[in-house]
């Protein structure tokens, strides 16, 4: 009976070709790999054929769905090389990892309120980046020896050996010394003999911290992976492959420690149900750059060396991808230059004494020789190729809640493939098939899964509607989020909205809520939110939230036609808002200081494009009197009181003389210079256009600026200047001139109707003395 102990690289092709080829040698006859015992009855879907990598083991809570894990694997991970190898062999293959179940649980307790200290999470916090660190190299989350008490662990003690070997970076140490090697089984041996040297050093270096979380729970982990060897001993297994993390080799060989040793670890563990699935997965969710603890930085560069299968033809496939891609984009790249770049990158191999090109030299020559020196392509070099936005592919036999089995039919049934790319979608709503799926995807965003992102469309169409698609990972567990709101999407929806409306906090919220509601075609949960909406708005005193609560349904009446919804209902309420609007605005106007007014201004401007919108006799009229009302009203804020007369003026239920007379009035010297500027900028508001093509107003206005003092003239200066640049440059333009011309015949006039004869002839013998004349 033997145990082989295999320390990997999370996600390292070169790991997982050595890892193939030992266990071709050795014939185990059972394969052990660090992962989640949940996912055990799962393992038999890896070899369906329809199961195309990268993808990942979801293990979630059902009851509190958003406590979940992923376990992602790619075609180049030593654990799914692993896994493809027993399901060959036919031979059991088990994960052995401590179960989610206790980790989920233990995670939720944590969670809890006052559960820690600031002092402590601020430690959780450190201890959390280094686990990204030891991930990134392959040592999981850092653990103790197994036969020695639990110890802080630095953030990369990869970094001594890379420093001992003469390598500045711990990464470029173990891309040369591992991944780069082709079908070498002696590697394991040097790993598990360089982590066990490391860790004893650390032992000595580091004192022993049994109160650390993080600590012991690696602790833990490493006790159940002995529990689970043991187990496979107890059941006669002779030769046993154990695949974990290069980190926790060492703990793992034999002689393993008392099992009442490890027993004392796991004793009182929480437990959590979980269940266990299979879900697509990105090379870009395996990038370092997301945050992932064991990403790695250049995920399609390892596929490209784990399917080249000679090495001396590495760096011809890789360039040859990439002058494919750069012809894709009209970049020029020729055979010739291909040539060349592989060569100047093998130059730059021998140089650094390194046995075939590496990434980082193939990036230097194509930059130098492909992109003539100009880093911008390397951009897309490194998103399309370097990282790679592959989306995998799970089998329909998968297990799946409802929900996610009815959104599979719908994009089968709409022709919308989930892509990890970023495509643009246009839908012509008049069409059925693109109605539908407009209603999709209003849908999903309602439950709060972002599979795209509304965009702005060119033209003023009502029909047409963009979308910017691209499915992420997550989403996937978003949806199983959402499953307990229902088994299709649709009835989720519904259910979700009626979920909100409950809590909805104000009018401004439903109304929202409802155009959301009706683009994605909810018929019940439109009924129920109006009838909350009507119910709210009944009493509700608060005008500004009245107002709100408006546009967004007058929106919807106008619109309604286009995506065939009835706004009956909608009408009511809306006669029920614009009613109590009209009651309520001027007391709400009253005693306003500059904030607040502007607040107001802006909900009465809102107010009035809604009411524009709607397109309603009865309505209009109504709005015109309660704005004539507040421009008669006693001690209004200039800034209401110059904006409604200006919006009076523009329906024409003001005459230009009359609102040039109003706005004498409000500039008179009997108020205060700061309201009169605070009337005309409500009244000049959006544009300049109306003083210059109404000369009685611009004379009005005229007046009052040339009437201020000094000291009145520069303390209302900053008011005026934002007034004005509020106007486009054109408009200031036209008013400049008109301006400078107004006051060059003003000049003239004054020349000729008051020159003084007499003091002129006075100057005319001093004048000709100078000029050297005779008079």
């Amino acid at each position: 009976m033997s145990i082989h102990i295999f320390g990997i690289r999370h996600h390292g092709p070169g790991s997982a070709r050595s890892l193939l080829k030992s266990l071709h040698t050795l014939q185990p006859d059972i394969v052990l790999v660090e992962g989640p015992p949940e996912g055990n009855d799962a393992l038999a879907l890896l070899a369906h054929e329809d199961m195309q990598p990268p993808v990942a083991l979801l293990i979630y809570a059902p009851e509190q769905s958003e406590q979940a894990a992923y376990y992602p694997f790619a075609v180049f991970s030593p654990e799914w090389q692993a896994i493809q190898y027993g399901l060959k062999q036919n031979i059991p293959v088990r994960f052995m990892d401590l179960p989610q179940t206790h980790q989920i649980a233990e995670r939720l307790a944590q969670q809890q309120p006052n559960a820690k200290s600031e002092g402590e999470r601020s430690e959780e916090a450190k201890n959390e980046e280094s686990d990204r660190a030891l991930e990134a190299k392959g040592q999981s989350d850092g653990s103790p020896n197994s036969q020695a008490p639990v110890r802080s662990i630095p953030a990369d003690p990869l970094a001594w050996l890379a420093e001992a070997a003469g390598y500045s970076d711990s990464e470029r140490w173990w891309e040369h010394m591992v991944e780069q090697r082709q079908d070498n089984t002696e590697i394991f041996e040097a790993i598990l003999e360089a982590m066990s040297t490391l860790r004893q050093e650390i032992e000595q270096t580091h004192p022993s911290d049994l109160e650390n979380p993080r600590d012991h729970r690696e602790a833990q982990r490493e006790a159940y992976m002995r529990r689970t060897i043991r187990q496979a001993k107890k059941e006669g297994f002779e030769t046993i492959a154990v695949i974990c993390g290069a980190w926790h080799s060492p703990a793992l060989c034999e002689p393993l420690p008392a099992q009442k040793h490890d027993n004392a670890l796991l004793k009182g563990l929480p437990k959590l149900k979980v269940k266990a699935t299979w879900i697509p997965w990105t090379y870009g969710r395996l990038s370092s750059a997301t945050g992932y603890g064991a990403g790695i930085h250049s995920p399609g560069w390892y596929d490209h060396l784990w399917q080249s299968s000679r090495p001396q033809k590495i760096a011809i496939g890789w360039m040859a991808q990439v002058a494919r891609l750069l012809r894709q984009e009209d970049i020029d790249a020729s055979a010739a230059s291909v040539i060349e770049a592989v060569r100047l990158a093998e130059a730059l191999a021998a140089m650094r004494e390194s046995a075939m090109p590496g990434l980082d030299e193939l990036n230097e020559a194509t930059q130098t020789v492909l992109c003539f020196g100009d880093a911008t392509p390397m951009q897309l070099i490194h998103q399309k190729l370097i990282v790679s936005e592959r989306l995998g592919r799970i089998p329909a036999e998968t297990p799946l809640i409802p929900l996610q089995q009815d959104l599979q039919r719908l994009q089968k049934r709409l022709r919308l493939k989930p892509e990890a790319n970023e495509r643009l979608l246009t839908l012509d709503l008049r069409k059925d098939i693109d109605l539908e799926r407009s209603h999709l995807l209003h849908r999903l965003s309602l439950l709060d899964i972002p599979w795209g992102q509304p965009q702005t469309t060119s033209g003023k169409g009502t029909f047409k509607e963009a979308w910017q698609l691209r499915w992420q990972p997550e989403l996937s567990l978003a949806v199983i989020e959402s499953g307990r709101w229902g088994n299709t999407i649709g009835a989720a929806a519904q259910t979700y909205v009626k979920y909100r409306v409950d809590i909805a906090p104000d009018l401004p919220a439903l109304t929202n809520l409802l155009d959301n509601v009706l683009l994605a075609a909810l018929p019940d949960a439109v009924t129920y939110l109006l009838s909350q909406l009507q119910a709210m708005a009944a009493v509700s005193s608060d005008i500004a939230h009245l107002m709100a609560a408006l546009p967004p349904l007058a929106n919807v009446l106008r619109y309604r036609d286009v995506r065939q919804t009835d706004g009956t209902i909608v009408a009511q309420v809306v006669d029920g808002l614009v009613a109590r609007i009209c009651i309520g605005l001027p007391g709400a106007c009253a005693s306003l200081d500059d904030d607040a007014a502007a607040a107001m201004l802006k909900a009465i401007n809102q107010t009035n494009s809604a009411i524009k919108l709607l397109q309603n006799g009865h309505h209009g009229r109504a709005w015109s009197a309660v704005l004539l009302v507040l421009c008669d009203q006693q001690s209004l804020h200039g800034l209401i009181a110059g904006r409604c007369c200006r919006l009076l003026l523009d329906e024409g239920s003001l005459e230009p003389e009359k609102a040039a007379q109003r706005m004498g009035l409000a500039l008179s010297l009997a108020n205060e210079p700061p309201q009169a500027a605070a009337w005309v900028e409500g009244f000049l508001q959006g544009s300049g256009l109306l003083l210059l093509h109404d000369d009685i107003i611009w004379q009005v206005l005229d007046d009052w600026v040339t009437s201020l003092t000094n000291e009145q003239f520069t303390a209302l200066l900053p008011l005026l200047r934002r007034t004005f640049t509020g106007f486009s440059p054109p408009e200031r333009r036209q008013m400049g001139e008109r301006v400078r011309t107004a006051g060059c015949q003003q000049t003239q006039v004054t020349t000729v109707t008051d020159f003084d004869t007499e003091r002129a002839e006075s100057t005319l013998p001093l004048i000709a003395q100078l000029l050297g004349l005779q008079l």
